[in-house]
């Protein structure tokens, strides 16, 4: 079987719903438009800062259509924390005012830095190894019905088990380092990892897989050309879960054992009252899951951008 024609078996499922550009009307006129849109001159040079400009400007509005909805949402929430804590409605000892957690913040930056980057390490380390691990456990269920059989019940019956119930025993079993915190981070980024995965995998076309099999491609070779594309937009989706509970399975692990994170920087907070530093903590924690997300969906957008959820102005409704 030829490399371009299982591309192009690929290409098919993966762009079958693309928008296709419209043809010029008038086939004399056309060249002479193209070339007019194409370049403008000034002063008798070509130039092409214009579109680029206009490429610009629609990158920058698309952004800022797409975060003021959120940025109006949260300028909402901390007028009504710090009106909620100015007033004394709730006492500062319980919900401190936003000046209050800023000063924290900002007075001991550097020991909170160090916990970040601790807690950063374990849930990115967690994660890599639960989106391996989560991705090659979904291929060897989805290939093999015998497999599917006896590894489905067990990674369900891991999902279920309370992981801070376990992490005592990941400590004794592991000590009191980096070990168990990421191994918890995996256990709960596994799951929604496998189950997007196998989902993804067995959502190919059937044809197609009959096209390739007929043009005589392997399974490596339709695996890579086929079902793997068509069920990336699957398993991003499984990603960008697993990546925002990655952060709560490192978290969960530092309540077990530990000297530092910020887990073990929110059980501090929590034994001596401090609510600034808890608030500030708790910041933290919600900046790493959001920056972790933020980068997953940039993945996305630069694996799938031809796939439905990534074009902008598409309609969910058929009215």
């Amino acid at each position: 079987m030829t490399e371009n024609a299982l591309d192009t078996a690929g290409g098919q499922a993966a762009t079958e719903s693309e928008t296709v550009s419209p043809t010029p009307t008038d086939p004399v006129d056309a060249p002479a438009s193209a070339g007019r849109r194409a370049v403008s001159t000034v002063a008798g040079r070509p130039s092409v800062e214009r579109p680029v400009r206009r490429n610009l400007g629609r990158r920058a509005a698309t952004v800022a259509d797409s975060l003021w909805r959120p940025a109006l949402v949260l300028a909402a929430f901390f007028l009504a924390w710090w009106f909620v804590a100015a007033r004394e409605y709730v006492p500062n000892y319980l919900v401190p005012t936003p000046g209050q957690v800023w000063t924290t913040m900002t007075d001991q930056w550097s020991e909170l830095a160090r916990h970040t980057m601790v807690t950063l390490y374990e849930t990115v380390l967690g994660f890599v190894l639960a989106a391996a691990l989560g991705l090659v456990t979904a291929v060897a269920i989805a290939y093999s019905r015998t497999l599917d059989k006896a590894l489905y019940p067990i990674v369900l019956f891991a999902q279920v088990i309370p992981k801070i119930a376990i992490a005592p025993l990941l400590v004794v079993w592991f000590g009191l380092g980096l070990t168990p915190k990421i191994i918890l981070a995996v256990l709960i980024a596994f799951f929604p990892v496998v189950i997007s995965g196998v989902a993804g995998l067995r959502s190919t076309d059937p044809e197609l897989l009959d096209l390739s099999a007929t043009m005589g491609a392997g399974p490596w070779r339709t695996f890579r050309k086929i079902r793997f594309p068509n069920a990336l937009p699957h398993l991003m989706a499984g990603l960008k879960v697993a990546v925002t509970l990655a952060v709560v399975g490192a978290v969960v692990g530092e309540f077990v054992g530990a000297s530092e994170g910020l887990g073990y920087v929110l059980l501090l907070a929590n034994g001596n009252l401090d609510a600034p530093l808890l608030f500030a903590d708790l910041i933290l924690m919600s900046a790493i899951g959001i920056v972790l997300f933020v980068l997953v969906e940039i993945a996305e957008a630069l694996l799938i951008p031809w796939h439905a959820s990534r074009r902008v102005g598409v309609s969910l409704t058929t009215s």
